[in-house]
């Protein structure tokens, strides 16, 4: 039986919108193998190039099997490799009607100020569109869901991950919801023990292997708390304990600027669509919590006239 025969044997995967086929190569590939990683790379790297082989011929151009290229569309969320032909060919249409400025994130020690700039914002722009188009929507909803109803409401982060956490925390206490950013791991382990059903754990980190983050969110699952996960590698150790997965971009690293800074631009996405979303479903109560909080610290926002 052929690679294109053996495809049809079971139910198709939803295919992800051509666009976040890139995002969802860069996601997944730290935990691809290495031969699926050839096929994905090969794939994200010549789209209209490789919509035009067959299974075999992509085989032979990437030194694998046809069985790993069909292993590797469906792992990319496609139904077979029929299926991954035709986004690819989406890809490079889109590609060819609108190309992407020529900047990248690799900023040299001598750029200009003025390349600086233009690289970054490119980096951030596809930073957003690739977490946007790579996020699990039906996720994202029980996630809101899982905070708008919470008696309370524990984030853990540490490093970079702790300022996003902090600014979780303090979103949804403006809307009236009890929520605590733990960056501390011996106080957020602490506070996982308190939790029970009913009550929401939010871990951050882009890794998805920080120990001090995994910890405390075992232990909320252990207690019947939701658990959610902000990673940007879906199969990473802290998504054991999460019940629900948000997946960010897993953006570029580079030696002026590690990954553990870049991330934080999909994180914070995320986080304003769940402190959105939450008051949305919470408006009755969140917009005059909003309104007082804003009131109580208008006088903090005017200055000050010195003491004599």
């Amino acid at each position: 039986m052929s690679a294109d025969a053996k495809e049809t044997s079971s139910p198709p995967a939803p295919a992800p919108a051509p666009g976040a086929l890139q995002a969802r190569i860069r996601a997944l590939g730290p935990s691809m193998t290495r031969s699926v990683q050839a096929v994905a790379e090969a794939v994200a790297a010549d789209p209209a190039g490789c919509s035009r082989l067959t299974v075999g011929a992509l085989a032979v151009r990437t030194g694998t099997s046809e069985a790993t290229v069909v292993r590797t569309a469906r792992l990319l969320g496609y139904g077979g490799y029929r299926d991954l032909r035709l986004a690819l060919a989406a890809l490079a249409a889109q590609q060819e009607s609108g190309a992407a400025p020529a900047v990248t994130a690799g900023i040299a020690v001598d750029d200009p100020i003025a390349d600086v700039v233009a690289k970054l914002a490119h980096e951030e722009a596809r930073t957003l569109a690739d977490t946007a188009a790579g996020l699990d929507l039906a996720a994202l909803s029980a996630a809101v869901t899982a905070l708008a109803t919470a008696r309370r409401i524990d984030v853990y982060g540490v490093g970079a991950s702790a300022l996003v956490g902090q600014d979780l925390a303090q979103k949804l206490l403006r809307i009236g919801l009890v929520a605590h950013a733990h960056g501390d791991p011996h106080l957020a382990v602490t506070g996982a023990v308190q939790l029970r059903p009913g009550d929401a754990a939010v871990a951050i980190t882009h890794s998805g292997a920080t120990a001090d983050v995994i910890d405390p969110l075992r232990t909320a699952f252990g207690r019947g708390a939701t658990t959610i996960a902000l990673t940007s590698r879906p199969n990473a150790p802290v998504t054991r304990y999460a019940d629900l997965v948000l997946a960010t971009s897993a953006a570029r690293e580079t030696r002026l600027r590690p990954a553990a800074m870049s991330s934080r631009t999909s994180q914070l996405l995320v986080v304003d669509c769940l402190f959105v979303a939450v008051a949305q479903q919470t408006y009755e109560t969140a917009a005059p919590a909003l309104a007082a909080s804003y009131e109580a610290l208008a006088p903090r926002r005017t200055a000050r006239s010195p003491r004599p």
